[in-house]
């Protein structure tokens, strides 16, 4: 039996969003826990998470846990200098307290950036390894959108990364990362494998469900089989204007030839397929013109990506409502749009009354009809945030003519359906349904889906056409169109 600290500290950082994240964002509960300390995390850890996965199997082992800490907070704009220095240090102490120690694991995002420090990740891992030194084996759980630096795998011994976007293997990505701790602690010496790609992929076109990282993931499955090898594909965060912003491939094998050949194919495998990461994206006015002709024939899902939360935008613009207006859709529902203002005018005004609103941004003046009134606390029914117990604090239905509103008092992206049935609209009797979301809906809602566009509406800070962005950090050679 090992004894095994762990803790989280997650962060997915748009370097263009304009909101920095303060230390009150990490500190307040939304769809994962605010901070919590000590043996407090295994009160609040669970469902979907990586942690809650590792836990589970380090546990089988039969290993001593020792939590230390977990915070995270939603995608917006950089950590401050503050904040990130206050968690470190909260974290540091736990650390040194729980000493000594047989191994650590790690539930990171791998794309924080902070004001002072632009691989946030390795900074971390910098500090913890002057603390217990290099012969204790470190096991790291990363996003699928990580930006992997040089850095991070060499102070680290593995990491494990989401295989899923829609993220629905959160968990079992904490539980592979248990596996592979379990291989260092009986003394297998794991070879590192790395490559990064010469090219950003645009946060929409990473989606594992469609070509070509639905094959591309098979591919990783492949190579895996009848080897000792454990091989991922990491998209990256292509909103962050950093050295080591984009793709990486990454294998860990006790063969060094066996590992290395792996990671190879997988990378010729990706430069191969570089030119088939794009589609087709929709103007509002184009999106629901589509969708009027077409929702005759079922739900018509428009995803609002540039206002994406989960990308780092503050989910409150209002194209697509201002559209839907215009060509006066007749059965419309747009959710999560986040105004607390708004959310606390309905609850004064109560179930029934109309109220004279400036939603959103820019502000659709109107007189909105309160359908609905919520807590905005509830469980997480869908794949992505299965068991997760959202915090989105007073939530209210609104009606304007043909469109009902789902607004929130803090921001998450529309990712699960009991967003959406906590104020009573069932999401699959919807005919056009507009998300702001880029992938992750299609978990929990493609499958409702007849036909599903993808909008870039103006005013939200997470772009999707990366040429429209004015990178000055990326390494040489790194090409963003």
């Amino acid at each position: 039996m090992a004894r095994i600290a762990l803790a989280g500290f997650l962060h997915e950082t748009n370097t263009f969003a304009q909101q920095r994240t303060d230390m009150a964002a990490f500190l307040t509960a939304g769809a994962w826990p605010g901070l919590v300390q000590g043996q407090a995390v295994f009160d609040v850890i669970g469902g979907n998470i990586a942690t809650s996965g590792f836990i589970k199997t380090a546990t089988a082992y039969g290993h001593e846990l020792l939590p230390l800490l977990w915070t995270s907070a939603n995608p917006s704009g950089l950590v401050t200098q503050s904040a990130f220095e206050k968690i470190w240090s909260l974290l540091a102490h736990e650390l040194e307290q729980a000493l000594p120690i047989d191994a650590l694991f790690l539930d990171l995002h791998g794309a924080m950036v902070a004001e002072h420090v632009e691989d946030g990740e390795g900074e971390l891992l910098a500090r913890i390894r002057a603390i217990i030194g290099n012969h204790i084996p470190i096991v790291v759980a990363l996003d699928f959108h990580a930006n992997i630096s040089p850095r991070m795998v060499a102070l680290s011994d593995a990491l494990s990364v989401y295989r899923t976007y829609p993220h629905v293997d959160m968990a079992d990505t904490g539980s592979r990362a248990a596996v592979l701790l379990q291989r260092l602690l009986a003394g297998e010496r794991l070879h590192k494998a790395y490559r990064q790609l010469p090219f950003l992929i645009p946060l929409v076109w990473q989606c594992t469900l469609i070509e070509p990282l639905a094959s591309l993931m098979q591919m990783v499955e492949q190579q895996e089989r009848g080897c000792q090898v454990s091989a991922m594909i990491v998209p990256g965060f292509s909103l962050a204007d950093i050295y080591d912003c984009g793709p990486t491939v990454l294998a860990y094998g006790t063969d060094r030839a066996a590992t290395e050949a792996v990671a190879q194919r997988l990378y010729d495998a990706m430069l191969a397929q570089r030119a088939q990461f794009n589609g087709q994206l929709y103007s509002s006015q184009q999106a629901v013109s589509h969708a009027l002709v077409s929702m005759s024939d079922g739900l018509v899902i428009l995803a609002d990506t540039q206002d994406n939360p989960g990308g780092g935008a503050a989910g409150n613009t209002t194209d697509i409502l201002r559209e839907l207006l215009h060509q006066g859709a007749p059965d419309a529902c747009i959710g999560l749009l986040c105004d607390p203002a708004a959310a606390a005018a309905a609850h004064a005004a109560g179930v029934g009354a109309t109220v004279e609103l400036a939603l959103g941004l820019p502000p659709v003046m109107g007189r909105y009809t309160v359908e609905a009134l919520g807590h905005g606390q509830f469980t997480g029914t869908g794949p992505f945030y299965l068991g997760c117990r959202m915090s989105l604090g007073p939530m209210a239905r609104l009606r304007l003519e043909g469109v009902q509103i789902v607004v929130s008092s803090r921001k998450q992206q529309a990712a699960d359906q009991a967003m959406f049935r906590h104020l009573g609209i069932e999401p699959a009797q919807q005919r056009i349904l507009v998300l702001k979301s880029s992938v992750h809906f299609r978990a929990d809602f493609g499958p409702l889906a007849q036909e599903i566009l993808i909008v870039a509406a103006p005013g939200g800070e997470n772009i999707a056409d990366l040429t429209q962005l004015h990178y000055q950090k990326l390494r040489p050679g790194v090409s963003v169109g």
